[in-house]
């Protein structure tokens, strides 16, 4: 492979046709070639429909969507910027008559019906729940129900996206399995619970994510008329970031390379960061063979030789890399670590907030230049420091793709208004969430006085959902909560009743019914989704540093999703026939989200909206956005969390993964490696996407008290011996 500096672009840029494998470590500007690549296609009169941009996320998609969007590109036309399922589901769309019966479907004259994360994890739950309450399923299994049911879910996508049967999963688990022998039947019994699942689509044509993937793979892309269609359609192919995609994907890249007149395939040397998620570099680093020409970025545009003399060290303390490096450099330069050490958590935090706050107004460091990294965001720790920041009048935002809709203030307002306007659910909320409720739901109402407006107008289930008028209250009460907020009040309140009588003629779809609730009421002038009433994130007070349409637009995105995520569920229950006597799809839909089920990806609520704002954040969500900064900041960095995996005793990232050799153990060495390699591969994510400096936040004790030397902490501390 040959080595070429940044400045020298390849020839293959300014030509129609070459196959190009284009391979560098992060930052090094491959992905900006990608997209350059792609303006010269398009300004070059090549048809946007004969263009295909493939990328492992849909996040990924932006800076090429970016591009399209450019006005001095002209007329871009419809060039496809997808993900390979993304394609996968458009291809199953259109050829479904040829292989619904090949598939294995019941219904093959019938159009399928696509799931998303949220409806696959309703129907699993529906399916197992009578083996766990009746026949003791998983008694041995010390998981929450609602990540039982997303491991059973990444069984199913894991043998899908290798290309192995999915009655060979539970073999490949048992025989890895060197713990309790007890745990072995919890193997067979999730062998169990996928094929009745699998066995359940089969027979109402749904298809989630791993059905989608194995029609695909096995039934549609083998298919003469498919390949025509793909590959005489798609003749520039565009492969952004090919580490983080699966074996299947790289299968059918190998063949189509082959028939396209231009390939630009994108490769980082450092990533691999969603293996859990079934990436394998080691599959994508084949496609190399199958181009014309294969060459390597090596310089760094983003981290300067300091910051990754860093990584380099740390590298060496985790026997990643050897001794020795460039001499020139000083990763002490760029380290910062508080002066004092800390040993209790809101210490360190207290530290870590003045120094955003210094850099901020001192140093005059744009907020989205920073981002604040941890392995892990709870509620505690985001409501801590976003507090905190907001008191220093530094915006701040944080995300978090595995927070599940019920966490979410806005959604819990939503949700109980909605358990109101329906009372023939019998699930009226109780007192305290009605109080909640009003907070979030009326501009200017603070918890004591819905709290006693609450106690008086509420009565639980005996007033069949109904609130009591405010002008029923006492004159000494009204007076304590306000002519203006009860004002609020009574309006909220005759919209429920209004509706409540007309759901006597028809019931109002749920989605309908969220969709009507923000805009009637929740989004107009004087109620909280409107203008800074609503708390931030977790209970967040907005604060006066232009923090209004912040919280307006977070409203408005977390309704939305909301919304979209009930319209998706209705959709797919209604093509699925249900029992008479099953509860309404709204009801099910509210315990459904109240169970705290993942949520499906939205696209919006990863876009670096209120782009002027520190970044708060767990560190592998970081690394998905691929945006360098200046400063980051690594918080309990003696944490055991940078080092560990997740624990999940029902699946295995790395036992089902192609390479595995079926039969083998997965050993205590196994488990060692696979934790260095992953936190080394992290720190080089971080630090090649870092400008000027990296705070280290160290504390003695966690947040739950413990003490805390992991070895991310360590290989740092035996990286300043090494340099003093």
């Amino acid at each position: 492979m040959m080595a070429i500096p940044l400045h020298a672009l390849p020839a293959a840029l300014d030509r129609a046709s070459g196959k190009l494998f284009l391979s560098g470590p992060p930052g090094s500007g491959k992905t900006s070639l990608a997209v350059n690549r792609l303006r010269w296609l398009v300004q070059h009169g090549m048809p946007a429909t004969s263009i295909l941009v493939l990328v492992p996320q849909r996040l990924s998609a932006v800076p090429f969507l970016d591009t399209l969007r450019d006005p001095e590109l002209g007329p871009a036309g419809q060039v496809d910027v997808v993900t390979f399922d993304g394609m996968a589901r458009r291809v199953i769309e259109l050829y479904w008559p040829l292989i619904g019966d090949r598939a294995g479907f019941a219904h093959p004259t019938l159009p399928p019906v696509l799931l998303n994360v949220e409806t696959a994890q309703y129907f699993m739950d529906m399916l197992i729940a009578p083996l766990i309450d009746e026949d003791g399923y998983f008694g041995g299994v010390t998981i929450e129900r609602t990540r039982l049911v997303g491991q059973l879910l990444d069984n199913l996508n894991k043998a899908a996206l290798i290309g192995i049967p999915l009655d060979q999963v539970p073999a490949r688990l048992k025989a890895a399995w060197g713990g309790d022998a007890a745990q072995r039947p919890a193997f067979d019994q999730a062998g169990e619970c996928v094929q009745r699942f699998r066995d359940y689509c089969l027979q109402h044509n749904l298809l989630d994510f791993s059905l989608q993937i194995e029609t695909f793979a096995r039934h549609l892309s083998p298919q003469p008329a498919v390949r025509a269609y793909l590959f005489q359609r798609y003749r520039h192919l565009i492969v952004d970031n090919l580490e983080e995609d699966t074996p299947v994907m790289h299968d059918l890249l190998i063949e189509w390379v082959k028939h396209s007149d231009s390939a630009w395939l994108v490769f980082d040397q450092e990533g691999g960061h969603r293996t859990f998620l079934g990436a394998d570099p080691g599959s994508g680093a084949r496609l190399a063979e199958v181009c014309d020409e294969a060459l390597e970025l090596t310089e760094s545009r983003v981290a300067p030789p300091d910051v990754l003399h860093l990584a380099d060290q740390i590298g060496v303390s985790l026997r990643r890399r050897a001794a020795g490096g460039s001499r020139e450099a000083d990763f002490r330069s760029i380290l910062h670590i508080q002066p004092a050490p800390h040993r209790f958590h809101p210490q360190m935090l207290e530290w870590v907030v003045g120094e955003v706050g210094r850099l901020v107004h001192e140093e005059g460091v744009r907020p989205d230049r920073i981002v604040i990294l941890a392995p892990f965001v709870g509620d505690a720790l985001r409501f801590a420091l976003l507090t905190q920041l907001s008191a220093r009048a530094v915006p701040a935002r944080s995300h978090r793709p595995s927070r599940s809709l019920r966490d979410e203030p806005a959604v819990r307002c939503m949700l109980t208004l909605a358990r109101l306007a329906h009372p023939p659910w019998k699930m009226m909320p109780l007192a305290y969430d009605v109080t909640l409720a009003l907070t979030q739901a009326i501009g200017g109402m603070d918890l004591v006085r819905a709290h006693l407006l609450a106690s008086i107008v509420y009565r639980g289930g005996n007033q069949g959902g109904r609130l009591a008028p405010f002008g029923s209250i006492e004159d000494a009460m009204r007076q304590r909560i306000g002519v203006e907020l009860g004002t609020r009040y009574e309006i909220l309140r005759s919209w429920l009743e209004s509706y409540q009588a007309a759901q006597a003629e028809e019931e109002t779809p749920i989605d309908h019914c969220l969709g009507r609730l923000f805009g009637e009421v929740l989004s107009q002038p004087g109620f909280g989704f409107h203008r800074a009433g609503l708390a931030g994130p977790a209970g967040v007070p907005t604060s006066p540093y232009g923090e209004e349409a912040a919280a307006l637009a977070e409203a408005g995105r977390i309704a939305s999703e909301l919304i979209e995520s009930a319209r998706k569920f209705r959709q797919a229950l209604e093509l699925v026939p249900q029992p008479p006597d099953l509860v309404p799809v709204g009801a099910r839909f509210v315990r459904m989200v109240e169970r705290g089920v993942l949520a499906a990806t939205y696209v919006a609520s990863w876009q670096l909206a209120h782009a002027d704002a520190v970044l708060l954040a767990p560190a592998y969500t970081y690394l998905m956005t691929n945006r360098p900064v200046d400063y980051q900041f690594w918080l309990d960095a003696g944490s055991l969390g940078w080092w560990e995996r997740i624990y999940q005793p029902l699946t295995h990232p790395y036992v089902l993964r192609r390479d595995w050799q079926p039969g083998r153990l997965w050993s205590d060495e196994d488990e060692f490696e696979a934790r260095q390699d992953t936190l080394w591969r992290l720190i080089l994510g971080l630090v090649r996407r870092c400008r000027k400096g990296v705070y280290l936040g160290v504390s003695d004790l966690n947040e739950q008290g413990y003490e805390q030397r992991g070895p991310l902490l360590q290989a740092i501390q035996s990286a300043l011996r090494r340099a003093a």
